[in-house]
C-alpha cells in the first residue's frame, strides 16, 4: 500500500537538495513533489531557479502557481498538478485539498500549506512500504522543520487554521 511521506523545510534550497538526493537514491520523479517559495525565482524564470543537474526531470518541470492565501510558489510533481487543477478550476481546498488528496489529514494539510505560505518549502513522496525507511532517512537527514514546535509557534501567534482567503504572507521588512 502506497504511503505519502512529507517534510517541510525552512528554505527552498534545502528542499531542492532533498529532491536531488531522492533522485540519486532511485526514487522515481513521478512519486516526488516539491512546493515552495524560492526568493530568487520570479514569475517568469521558475525553471532557471530550479537549477540544472540532479533530479533534472522533476526540477525542469518546475512552474509557477498562484495559490489562494499563499501567493506565487514554485512547484513540480503530482502535488503541484493537483494544486494547479484546484486553482484553475476554482475548486475549494487549493493546496490544503491537494495535501488531503495526497493522503494527509486536514490538520497536517493545513500545517504544510501554512509552512509554504510562511516562506517554507515542502517535499512530498509517495512510496511503497519497502522503500519507506530510505525515503524517511533522506527527508529527515536534511533536518526538516519540527512540526510540533512550528505548530506551537503558529498557534502562539494566533494561528488557528490555514485560511486560503487570507492575503499572501509578506515577511516583515527589516
Amino acid at each position: 500500500m502506497t504511503r505519502t511521506i512529507t517534510r517541510s523545510y525552512d528554505n527552498y534550497e534545502t528542499a531542492r537538495w532533498v529532491v536531488e538526493l531522492l533522485d540519486a537514491a532511485g526514487v522515481s520523479s513521478s512519486d516526488v513533489s516539491i512546493v515552495g517559495r524560492d526568493g530568487k525565482t520570479g514569475e517568469t524564470n521558475a525553471a532557471e531557479g530550479a537549477g540544472i543537474g540532479g533530479a533534472a526531470g522533476l526540477l525542469a518541470g518546475l512552474g509557477m502557481l498562484a495559490i489562494p492565501g499563499i501567493g506565487p510558489v514554485v512547484a513540480a510533481g503530482w502535488l503541484a498538478s493537483t494544486a494547479a487543477g484546484a486553482v484553475a478550476g476554482a475548486a475549494a481546498g487549493g493546496l490544503v485539498g491537494s495535501f488531503v488528496k495526497g493522503g494527509h489529514d486536514k490538520d497536517g494539510a493545513a500545517y504544510y500549506a501554512e509552512t509554504v505560505r510562511g516562506g517554507g518549502s515542502v517535499v512530498s513522496v509517495r512510496t511503497e512500504p519497502e522503500h519507506e525507511a530510505t525515503v524517511e532517512a533522506i527527508l529527515d537527514g536534511a533536518t526538516p522543520i519540527d512540526r510540533t514546535i512550528r505548530e506551537a509557534e503558529y498557534r502562539a501567534g494566533g494561528w488557528k487554521r490555514f485560511d486560503e482567503n487570507a492575503g499572501p504572507y509578506r515577511p516583515a521588512v527589516v
